[in-house]
């Protein structure tokens, strides 16, 4: 069973995939980064100095937490976190995952082009016959 996995794992597809993976990962933190500071800036500014990144709507404001103890004293303790919904952050997360949709989909039809523009320039095999009139020809030539 191990040996059966050592070969599963250490086929040429699996390796190939692995690499797609860690490329397509680090292509998606480039589309990422360009998005947030290469799109979305320009774009804030043409709409009133905009930041999308700070869009939300706040459904409860954070408070600092504050404790008495028995002693009369108050101590401060963990602040109670903020909930909001970022959509500011979704609508940068939307744009990031369109351009990286519209890459990957221009990457897959050039390579779907280029494996049907090989299929089509490969010659049809010649025909039985053909190849043993071939064969008998060469023969003919070697006894000759």
């Amino acid at each position: 069973m191990l040996k059966e996995f050592k070969e599963f794992a250490f086929k040429g597809n699996m390796v190939d995939m692995a690499v797609g993976f860690i490329l397509g990962g680090a292509f998606g933190t480039v589309v990422k980064s360009l998005v947030d500071n290469v799109v979305m800036p320009p774009l804030g500014a043409m709409l009133a100095d905009v930041d999308f990144s700070n869009m939300k709507k706040v459904i409860q404001v954070g408070k600092p937490a504050v404790e008495a103890s028995e002693d009369g004293t108050v101590e401060a303790s963990a602040e109670v976190a903020e909930v909001a919904i970022n959509y500011g952050q979704f609508i940068q997360d939307f744009i990031s995952f369109t351009l990286l949709a519209f890459v990957v989909f221009i990457i897959v039809k050039k390579l779907m082009a280029a494996f049907d523009k090989k299929e089509k320039e490969t010659p049809p095999e010649p025909p039985a016959q053909e190849k043993l009139l071939e064969e008998i020809r060469d023969l003919l030539k070697k006894q000759a």
